[in-house]
């Protein structure tokens, strides 16, 4: 048996075929090159667990995982949309979680100063 691999691309500076790791690896690279978009988890787990005020967080993490999914799936393009929205809705959950804290702190505060 002839083990002979015949390529029909070349590298055009030089004249020897591409062997099969030189081949891999670029494929690797693309292949990380894709699934490098953040979908947001951990952000979004913190947002559950810590300030999920008006289910924000709970919604996000959702969202996240949708973004994930369709991720693996391979569709770039509606993991982008799950991904901006996750975005978005962690942005608020944290937004209003700060706010909400601040203001739990800062009422009862007021609320004793006003008695004494």
């Amino acid at each position: 048996m002839n083990h002979t691999v015949q390529t029909f691309f070349t590298p055009t500076n030089t004249h020897h075929p591409l062997n099969y790791e030189m081949l891999k690896e670029e494929q690797e690279v693309a292949v990380l090159g894709e699934t490098s978009m953040p979908d947001h988890v951990v952000w979004s787990l913190f947002n559950t667990l810590f300030m999920n005020s008006c289910c924000l967080g709970f919604i996000a993490f959702a969202y996240s995982m949708k973004s994930r999914d369709k991720k693996m799936v391979g569709d770039l393009t509606g993991a982008q949309a799950y991904t901006s929205t996750t975005n978005c809705l962690n942005i608020w959950a944290l937004i209003l979680g700060i706010i909400m804290t601040i203001l739990l702190i800062i009422i009862p505060i007021l609320i004793l100063q006003a008695y004494q």
